[in-house]
């Protein structure tokens, strides 16, 4: 496939988006083989003429909790009337409400509800979708969470990155015993996971509704044991220090982070961290306090945007909202929204062959009716997609 007259963003880090105004992209074997000018392109054979329009690498949301049962309608409005994130958790609803409809939910009951979910980012672009367990906070739930993630990258053409997460909250059951949580839930668990093959990375919720930076240290030394490596909700209602626990054992990331510090931030620089800035629960929850947005940039910390896509604090399902708002809410550019969404986003899952348009890459790109790629953070509830592009089939 030689798709050539494109504006290609390539996101290589050497000009503004990587741009190439008259540019050539050549595929071969669902992945890339060339990209540059198109007076310089080596083939000539049946190309495809895009017209002007706009190729991105493929859109990534690094990080979903799409999976899940039922749905917290009723919490949107208590929080309109100011009942507190903590104190609806506090009173048995949040996490915990969630988790009593995902139990009672079958296999198919979570791929059926999921996919109208999944196909509303897809439909914008999305070509590699992050999945979260952490809803089932028991042995074979949390299973199902993940069988079900994996049967939706077979359902869908999509990659599906899937996140062990059943260190999201204490379980009923387990109240005020969060150690013995880990150690008989969570730890045999993620061995069975690992197993089945079910599981890429494992997360915790670092927070004072959940769990203790010292209680997950067990769960996230295990998981390098298996190999497996490891990402935190960090710093998104108070400061637990999350994020340099999570600097300190080189996760992947930190994510919502809205109460991180500038130590913070260069804690992250220095273990290679990737900060995943979650606009959709900051907006949702009405959150006081930004990301250090500003503290991040000064020191060189990659910044990933996603929709956090939750059944409570960000029932987002678009990650084009998801750059405006990142923008707007958060002070981010255009260029550091798309990078957060592309290049900065597949770092934050550990993939090294998706993000940016380069000779040897999978060829997982976005086809856009737009003049400039600034125009896709720009719009509020607008798609522009013209294609999609996935290991080079053309949807």
């Amino acid at each position: 496939m030689i798709l050539t007259n494109a504006k290609i963003a390539t996101m290589v880090q050497d000009r503004p988006y990587g741009l190439i105004d008259d540019g050539c992209l050549v595929i071969e074997g669902g992945r890339i083989v060339w990209v540059g000018p198109t007076k310089d392109c080596p083939l000539s054979a049946d190309p495809i003429s895009l017209n002007g329009r706009l190729i991105t690498p493929g859109l990534i949301d690094c990080h979903t909790h799409i999976v899940h049962g039922g749905n917290r309608a009723a919490e949107f409005e208590q929080r309109l009337i100011g009942v507190s994130y903590a104190e609806i958790a506090a009173s048995g609803g949040g996490i915990l409400s969630t988790v009593a409809a995902t139990r009672a939910a079958t296999l198919d009951d979570l791929v059926q509800s999921a996919m109208p979910r999944v196909d509303a980012l897809l439909a914008e672009g999305v070509t590699t979708l992050e999945i979260k367990s952490g809803y089932g906070l028991a042995p074979e739930p949390e299973l199902l969470m993940l069988r079900a993630a994996r049967a939706i990258g077979r359902a869908r053409k999509v990659r599906v990155c899937t996140t062990y997460l059943a260190a999201h909250a204490v379980p009923p059951e387990y109240e005020g015993r969060a150690g013995d949580y880990i150690a008989e839930v969570c730890i045999p668990t993620l061995d069975a996971a690992a197993r089945e093959g079910l599981v890429d990375a494992v997360d915790g919720f670092c927070e004072t509704i959940s769990f203790r930076a010292d209680q997950l240290a067990r769960l996230f030394d295990h998981a390098r044991t298996l190999g497996l490596p490891v990402k935190l909700h960090a710093e998104q209602l108070s400061h637990q220090g999350g994020t340099q626990f999570a600097a300190k054992r080189a996760a992947l990331s930190a994510d919502h982070i809205e109460y991180a510090t500038e130590a913070d931030a260069l804690a992250l620089a220095r273990s290679g961290t990737v900060a995943v800035l979650l606009p959709g629960a900051f907006y949702t929850l009405s959150e006081p306090q930004a990301p250090p947005v500003d503290a991040l940039r000064a020191h060189h910390v990659p910044m990933a945007l996603a929709t956090d896509c939750t059944p409570g604090s960000s029932p987002l399902t678009s990650l084009l909202l998801t750059m405006n708002m990142g923008c707007t809410l958060f002070g981010l550019t255009p260029e550091e929204a798309l990078a957060g969404t592309t290049r900065n986003a597949a770092r934050a899952l550990g993939l090294s062959r998706v993000g940016v348009i380069e000779a040897g890459m999978q060829a997982d790109l976005c086809i856009w009716d737009v003049a400039h790629p600034g125009e896709l953070a720009y719009r509020i509830g607008f798609n522009p997609l013209h294609k999609r592009i996935v290991a080079g089939d053309m949807l």
